[in-house]
Formats: C-alpha cells, structure tokens, sequence
C-alpha cells in the first residue's frame, strides 16, 4: 500500500460527484425506456426561479387539463371611445393553473360592472383598509361540503387572519347541527323541537331558506345554548346577533333577558353587545312563528370567516338560495370574500371524466351569485386529491383531474381567483401520502383530510392569500 495520507480522498470524491450532479442539473438528463421515463435530475430546483412550464416537460394529468388553453386570451382595454389602452395578459400565460400552488386571479368578465375587481382585489383592499383602520369589519363566508364542517380548515383560516388583523369570535353557527359535538371552538347545545328545513326539504313558499341551507322553525319549548372556550378569541362572547326571518311578533329570551321580534325584511338582526359572556342561552318565547337562521358571535373590529358547512352537497344547491335573501344578507351582514370549496360529493363515480352535468348548473350558481353579491371577491378552491382502489392498489381517481378543469374554467369565467388544492396538497397520489404518512393528515375513505390535515389546509391557504396580499402591499 502507499504510504501517502488517504484522508483527503473521500472530500475528492463528494466534491467530484456535486461537480457532476450540479452539471446535469443544467442539462435535460431524463431517458425513456419502452414507456419507462425516468425523473429528470435538478439539485437547483429550490433556487431556480420559477419559468413558464414548456410542452414537453408538463406531466400527463397536467396537460390533460391544460389542453384547451388558448394561444392567446391576453384582455385588451379599451377607453371611452373604444380605443385599445393596454393589453392585460391572462394570468394562465404566467403560471399553470394544473401544477401552480398560488392563487391565480381572473379579470372580471367582459361587460362586468366596473365596480367589480379582479379575483380577490376587493377582499385584499378589505384587508388593507382594516389594517390601516379605515373600515372596522372583513368577513369571508366559506361554502364546502362534509370538508369543512366541524369549522375544519375554517378554524385555522380564522385563527391566522384575527391573528394578523385582529377580531374575536367564531362566527356564524346555526340553530343547530349535526357535528355541534365534534366542533371544538364553540360549544353548542339545543333542544330536540326545532324544525330544520334545509337544502334536503326545501320550506314552505312564504319561507326563506338560509345562507347555510338551513331555517329553523321553533316548537314551543325550543331552545339554544352557546359556550364559549379556551382558545385564543374563542373565551367570552362580545358581539352577539340574532338572524331570522320574517315575523310579525314573536318573543325570545337571551340570557334570561326578553327581546321582542319583528321584521318582514328576508334577514332581520338582533344584536346584542354582551362584552365578556361566557355563556348564551336563547330561549323562545312564544308568538308568531319566526324563522331562524342562526346566530353570529364577533368583536368590534377584525376578520370573521362563517362556516357554512352542509354535508353531501356538490355546490350546485347554492342555486335555491333567494336573490332577495342574499341581498339582504349582505345588506345586513355584509361579505368582502365568498369562497366556494367542494369536489368531494361531485366526485362520487371516480373513473366519471365528463363533468359538463356539474359545470352548467355551476355556472348558473356562481352567475347569480355573482349577481348578488356584486361588489365581493370570490375564491373559488378546487378538489383535494381523491384515491380510489385499483387493480389492490389505491390511486388517484381520473375524476380529479377533470373536475379540476371545469372548477378552473367556472373561476375564469367569473372572474373570481383560483386555488388548486390538489396541487397544493402535493398532486397526483397526495391524498395516500397524507393517509399513510407520519403524521396522518386524512382518513382511511382517501378522501376527507382529518382534524391536523383540515389544520394543514387552512395553512396553505392562509399562506396563499398573505403571498397575494404582500404583492398588493408592493404595488
């Protein structure tokens, strides 16, 4: 053997293969064999600056929803005599709405009011305002499916925001609920008398069905109790507003203290200023029947996001909803963001890639609402990742990237922003990694994300929107 210190060698050899690792990094370095295509290799890739993604390098699901993009959908504005000011690129021409984590904002649709902003501008100059003290309140109602309910991703969401911006309170619940045991920011109890008309049994004509798809009718002894708890903003209740329907005269008790109600606007509100209440107990009283709504718990000042959670639906119930109603609703309780979170329901049948049945009627939900709520940013949030068992082995439904299409084509077309869950959440075959990873973040149906998963969630989106807010803060 030589006698020459061999010390040095393995230094050598580690620096000699980075050498050769980071030179094919700056080449294509991926092969096929028969249909065997092996990763390209990018030691760079968490410091390369993010470039338009080319053809050839768009993964299959991608291009599958990607397919139809236009050459060209630049929006080209005009001044008062019609003449072209400036060209607007479309916002797919900077990033792959298939593959992109962020949200991507569309501009409003040609012929808007133009009172009506890009994507989520009014929401983010809501925020702004709030931050500079101009404006006391911003209020974000977020609609899902079996997702969300339980205040799952919601919480969290709310929790950053009041964080940030400020505000106490969870928001609206309704009279009563199904998952009011698994909730855990409010406490909530009532009596077994209440009548629940919903999106399932629709109510008489003469009655309104609530924003959350529900209106409770009250039996003779019915009644509501609400605790506060321990978390931050959650313990003690300051602001507290009663929303019901029409009703000639009925009575309630809150906290023992009686309050007559009346009102034959479609939403009428009683407010109530309570300051440190723990504890709120309403009671009926008696008198005409009144239909109830819920019931909304916040500050003075800050950001309140609703849960308006109801289970099984695809989004397409939205539609039974009164104009009447909603205008009132934002009349009394007005919204600066609408955000429209389902997929799971929509994806019952996984192998189904033709979702026209969804995209119609959807596009007759969002134009009302649109309608409606004219002056609020919409946000719409696309399925999470979906696996199904094929051939022993569970993979991504080809549903997913189908519905994530059409879910993108209703944003565009609204001029709302758009977020991918699914890509967010990591892609094709995410849903497995989040089920049988370490932590477990989704339950064993591959399909709803668990209490830490929802948690995660509500993370990645209140960091989506603050990176779309900074970006104002720059302009």
């Amino acid at each position: 053997m030589s006698g020459k210190n061999k010390s040095a060698y393995p230094f050598y050899i580690i620096a000699g293969t980075l050498l050769c690792l980071v030179a094919l990094s700056l080449v294509k370095n991926s092969f096929s064999y028969n249909e065997f295509t092996t990763r390209p290799l990018d030691l760079l890739a968490d410091i390369r600056k993010d470039a338009p993604v080319a053809p050839e390098d768009i993964d299959t699901d991608s291009a599958l929803i990607a397919a139809d993009l236009p050459e060209d959908t630049s929006t080209i504005v005009t001044d008062s005599a019609g003449a072209a000011i400036a060209a607007i690129p479309d916002p797919d021409h900077l990033h792959n709405f298939a593959t992109y984590t962020g949200i991507i904002n569309y501009l409003p649709p040609a012929g808007a009011d133009s009172t009506v902003k890009a994507g989520l501008q009014h929401f983010l100059l809501a925020l702004d305002e709030l931050k500079a003290k101009k404006r006391k309140k911003v209020r974000i109602a977020y609609f899902g499916d079996s997702m969300i309910e339980g205040d799952l991703i919601t919480e969290d969401l709310r929790d950053s925001l009041q964080h940030l911006f400020g505000g106490e309170g969870v928001g609206f619940v309704p009279v009563t609920s199904v998952v009011a045991g698994f909730r855990t920011t409010i406490t909530h109890t009532f009596s077994k008398d209440w009548k629940d008309y919903s999106y399932k049994q629709l109510p008489p004509t003469n009655l309104f069905l609530g924003m959350s798809g529900h209106t409770f009718i009250p039996g003779e002894s019915s009644w509501i109790k609400y605790q506060s708890v321990k978390k931050r903003g959650l313990n003690r209740f300051a602001q507290v507003s009663v929303l019901y329907g029409p009703v000639a005269a009925g009575n309630i008790s809150v906290n023992n203290k009686a309050y007559a109600l009346s009102g034959q606007r479609p939403v009428n509100k009683l407010s109530l200023q309570l300051d440190s209440a723990q504890q709120v107990m309403i009671k009926w009283g008696g008198g005409s029947a009144a239909p109830f709504y819920g019931v909304c718990f916040e500050g003075d000042t800050g950001v309140y996001v609703d849960n308006y959670s109801f289970r099984g639906i695809s989004g397409i119930e939205l539609g039974k909803l009164s104009g009447k109603l909603l205008q009132q609703m934002q009349s009394e309780h007005p919204y600066d963001l609408i955000v429209l979170h389902y997929g799971a329901n929509v994806l019952w049948k996984p192998e189904l890639t033709d979702y026209k049945w969804y995209g119609s009627p959807m596009t007759k939900v969002l134009d009302s609402l649109r309608n409606d709520l004219p002056n609020a940013s919409f946000l719409v949030i696309s399925t999470a990742d979906k696996s199904y068992k094929k051939s022993g082995n569970y993979v991504t439904a080809p549903g997913v990237t189908a519905l994530l299409k059409v879910q993108h084509e209703l944003a565009k077309a609204h001029g709302a922003a758009y977020w991918n869950l699914y890509a967010a959440m990591g892609g094709e075959n995410s849903m497995i990694r989040w089920v049988e990873g370490d932590p477990v973040l989704a339950n064993k149906d591959y399909t709803h994300f668990n209490r830490q998963g929802a948690a995660r969630v509500g993370a990645l989106l209140y960091k989506a929107m603050m990176d779309e807010y900074k970006q104002l803060a720059h302009e």
